[in-house]
């Protein structure tokens, strides 16, 4: 299918985002989007049985009778699954529920061998919460209709087996969070920025580890358009498959346009589940959505109801870390720096604490910024190393400025430095020391450097006595080079000024 038209946006007066498609057309549609996101709790155990949740291991190594379903067997709940469920309801702004119990969703697949799974169905732990994103500059709050707590299922697998599929079972069992929006989202941007902030809040609650390439981070889409200013939804598609931020913001980009050509045509969009190719960056049917009648929900016989109090709400409530979005407010208030370094330097908790302890022994927050969001960041890309296996301390970060401002080395050999830091995890001094980087602050030699530069390049030092000073950072830059970038570039323009006459 090729799609003809391309995507869009417009504010109308009030600032809501309406979606266009196309330059010419009498309808205007907007999107009516909500997620949901399946988030694996960060437990050592399954839901209900003592088997590990670790990733990666021998295929169906990892179960025993009760997540196999076996008769006769009786599932025991989990505490820390209640706890850090409850936890990410919190910080979602939810009320918790002061009863819940579990339901059986049943459904025939063969990576559920018991024929259904527990999950929460009309009574569930978290309710009616809220998520904040910002989004071109403008906040916007998106409704949490529930934060439930569910087994995983477990995996079939089709790729390079000639004659069938294979069935892991180790994931089933798995405690799942499955954290639903109200359809609030209007757009493929906003449903990326809810995402990655979900996703920084999981991270700082230490519940999950968000890992989309190992599937413990999940999302789901539910789309539909309505004529602008129609109140009804219009008919919805899930998508599924979406294991990146791009992916999710590319399948709702293409399955908006394909909905709007299917109306344009006169035809009906058909609910389903589609399912987003990366490779041909399209959607394709995979089966007609089910209703939740379909999956005959009834409440679980051999699992108690969950009575919660208020002394349990009010412990977890404590446990809670200072959450992104209050930290960005406190860094920039706090610390004088724009709101786009407060934004990258609270991308993770990790990083938000290493800006803090360096600030500890250095307190010019915007250089420290500066460095942390330039050379750091990039050395930790380029390693694809998480923050806190930096080998370069916040300490020796802060001792490497101290003697840039001590004028021991300069800008440009502070750069050098910090790499030579970063390969080794040495401390600056001992690094200027080994290699013999000490900046030259000696006038007499500086000037030896500056008369070879002004002697080597003639026209250039007659231009500067002509009045054009745009020159001088030429000669500058010559005369650093000469000197490898250990001479006092404060020192060099004085003395280039006064060799050549140039006023102040």
């Amino acid at each position: 299918m090729t799609l003809r038209h391309s995507l869009f946006a417009k504010r109308d007066k009030e600032g809501l985002l309406i979606t266009f498609f196309g330059e010419e057309t009498n309808m205007q549609y907007e999107a009516v989007i909500g997620l949901e996101v399946h988030a694996q709790i960060l437990t050592k155990s399954k839901i209900f049985c003592h088997c590990s949740t670790k990733f990666g291991e021998e295929p169906n190594s990892l179960t025993c009778p009760v997540c196999l379903g076996m008769p006769g067997v009786l599932p025991v709940l989990n505490r820390e699954v209640v706890n850090l469920s409850m936890k990410t309801a919190i910080a979602l702004n939810c009320t918790i529920a002061r009863f819940c119990r579990f339901a059986r969703k049943n459904y025939f697949y063969p990576d559920l061998p018991k024929g259904y799974q527990i999950s929460q169905y009309d009574e569930p732990l978290g309710l009616n919460g809220y998520l904040e994103v910002e989004v071109n500059g403008k906040p916007k709050k998106i409704g949490i209709t529930r934060v439930h707590m569910e087994e995983d299922a477990g995996k079939n697998i089709h790729e390079n087996i000639p004659d069938g599929s294979y069935v892991d079972l180790n994931r089933t069992g798995v405690p799942l969070m499955e954290i639903v929006s109200e359809p609030d989202i209007r757009s493929p941007e906003e449903a990326k920025e809810y995402l990655a902030e979900l996703k920084k809040i999981l991270m700082y609650l230490e519940v999950c580890d968000c890992n989309m390439e190992e599937g413990s981070l999940r999302c789901d889409a539910n789309v539909s358009l309505r004529p602008v200013g129609q109140k009804k939804f219009g008919t919805k598609t899930e998508l599924k498959n979406m294991n990146s931020f791009r992916n999710l913001q590319k399948a709702l980009e293409y399955e908006i346009i394909r909905q709007r050509e299917v109306l344009e045509d006169g035809g009906i969009i058909v609910q389903e589940t589609r399912l987003w190719d990366p490779k041909r960056e399209a959607t394709s049917s995979m089966r007609s959505k089910e209703e939740a009648h379909d999956y005959r929900y009834f409440p679980c016989p051999d699992l108690v109801p969950l009575e919660i109090n208020d002394e349990w709400v009010e412990r977890i409530r404590k446990t809670l870390p200072e959450l992104p979005a209050d930290k960005r407010k406190r860094f920039a208030e706090d610390y004088k720096i724009p709101s786009y370094d407060a934004q990258v330097l609270t991308s993770s908790r990790a990083l938000a604490d290493y800006y803090e302890e360096c600030l500890r022994f250095y307190p010019d927050s915007k250089k420290v910024s500066n460095w942390i969001m330039g050379d750091l960041l990039r050395e930790l890309k380029g390693d694809e190393e998480r923050i806190e296996k930096c080998p370069v301390s916040p300490k020796h970060l802060a001792g490497m400025l101290k003697l840039l401002d001590d004028g021991v080395i300069s800008g440009k050999i502070a750069k050098t430095v910090f790499e030579e830091m970063y390969k080794t995890g040495k401390e600056a001094s001992e690094i200027v020391k080994e290699k013999g980087l000490v900046q030259v602050t000696d006038t007499s030699e500086i000037e030896k450097i500056v008369d070879k530069v002004i002697e080597e390049n003639p026209k250039q030092a007659q231009d500067i006595l002509n009045g054009k000073d745009k020159v001088m950072g030429f000669l500058v830059g010559q005369v650093m080079k000469e000197s490898k970038g250990k001479a006092n570039p404060q020192m060099v323009n004085e003395i280039l000024k006064k060799k050549l006459q140039v006023k102040k």
